[in-house]
């Protein structure tokens, strides 16, 4: 039985190795639904990936995360300019106050090159420089949070930083959930998100 068991640890491992190394995800967003691999930039968006990374290496996000909010083009009635993510983070400002670091300055799709296509992972805002702990994934392409889009009334767009290279699936199924004015009805947990193993 137990080696029977050490068997199964050991397939289960060695299909994590070969799955990171055919995707090369950065890190891992494990969900309640499923797995989501992301590719960072750090060369392009250091600032940024730093931020995104003191989360993930000091385990903030495990249990507390989730994914909370949907934005489609149904459910943003009076939007000139319609976007499609999903957003996650900790949702709560209580949450929000009790477990994020230091906001950081802000790295636009000017200064990084990274615009905001299908897949890309990205900085939640309000004013510039308050990015923190909450972030959101686009689902195709999305011009307007770019550098002079017009989503954001200060032209400066939001931070992108990665990619999903695996789990795009995922995404996309969470993007489809109910809502009640972009918020979903049964948010997604986020277990943990976690360095992926070379």
């Amino acid at each position: 039985m137990l080696r029977y068991r050490f068997s199964v640890m050991l397939f289960a491992v060695s299909f994590f190795v070969v799955s990171c190394s055919t995707y090369s995800p950065d890190v891992i967003i494990e969900t309640e639904m499923g797995d989501i691999g992301i590719k960072l930039y750090a060369e392009q968006a250091p600032v940024t990936v730093s931020n995104f990374m003191r989360y993930v290496e000091s385990d903030r996000y495990s249990n507390l995360a989730q994914f909370y909010r949907v934005v489609t083009p149904s459910n943003q009635p009076n939007a000139k300019y319609k976007i499609a993510v999903i957003q996650g983070g900790f949702y709560s400002d209580s949450l929000i106050a009790a477990r994020e670091f230091t906001p950081i300055e802000h790295e636009n799709t000017a200064i990084t090159g990274i615009k905001h296509t299908d897949g890309v992972i990205s900085m939640a805002r309000a004013e510039i420089g308050t990015a923190s702990s909450e972030f959101f994934i686009c689902i195709g392409n999305q011009p307007e949070l770019d550098y002079g889009g017009q989503r954001n009334p200060d032209g400066q767009g939001f931070a992108a930083f990665g990619r999903v290279v695996k789990g795009m699936d995922i995404v996309r199924k969470i993007h489809g959930m109910e809502n009640e004015n972009q918020y979903l009805t049964k948010p997604v947990r986020i277990v943990k998100i976690r360095r992926c193993l070379p």
